[in-house]
């Protein structure tokens, strides 16, 4: 089936969703380069099911009433990038993991900057969460969707239950398909959560 996607007007810029058939392909950011994520082409389909779910999940996620997402994922990228695409679903709402921490997890510890690349290429933006990856003594390094909209992301996880005050606490702007999964389903937001790495995510 043909690829399609959908604009959505969001807190973080405006987002383009794409589907292939009835799974979620990728979530672009609005100044996303142009080569980060290699799609086939697509169409215009503001009527595609899974788009329409996707916008109505995420409009949640930002309104502070949702803290996993329910959708069926579609990810194309090598395996590698897979494994690392896959981890970054575990990493629960509210919390952050370090590279190593996901090159731990997936089994090859000496990978720590295969693991960034991969997760800099991750197609499906927020809803697979390379926005909680953050380097080895705290710093946010880089991001797709850039620094500013990484901070907001975050904050808005922290606890923070209105978009306003989330913005208000976002630093300045620094300069074959193949499923891996399917998002966990939506539950009721949780308190402020730990920066800690839970250890029963990582082979216990």
């Amino acid at each position: 089936m043909t690829y399609a996607y959908r604009l959505m007007n969001s807190p973080v810029g405006e987002l383009k969703l794409v589907a292939n058939g009835s799974r979620l392909a990728a979530i672009l950011w609005e100044n996303d380069k142009p080569n980060r994520v290699r799609l086939p082409e697509v169409v215009a389909a503001d009527n595609r099911p899974i788009l329409l779910e996707t916008e109505r999940q995420l409009n949640e996620y930002f309104a502070g009433t949702r803290d996993r997402f329910d959708l069926e994922l579609d990810f194309r990228g090598t395996d590698f990038q897979k494994k690392v695409w896959a981890a970054l679903l575990t990493i629960p709402f509210g919390e952050t993991r370090s590279y190593s921490d996901i090159a731990t997890q997936i089994g090859n510890i000496n990978a720590v900057r295969a693991v960034g690349a991969a997760n800099g290429r991750n197609p499906i933006s927020i809803v697979a969460p390379c926005h909680r990856v953050i380097g080895a003594s705290g710093d946010l390094t880089g991001f797709a969707g850039g620094l500013t909209n990484k901070m907001f992301l975050l904050s808005l996880e922290a606890g923070q239950t209105s978009l306003e005050a989330a913005a208000d606490s976002a630093a300045p702007s620094a300069t074959a398909p193949e499923t891996i999964g399917r998002a966990a389903p939506a539950k009721s937001p949780r308190p402020a959560p730990s920066r800690g790495t839970q250890t029963s995510l990582f082979g216990n």
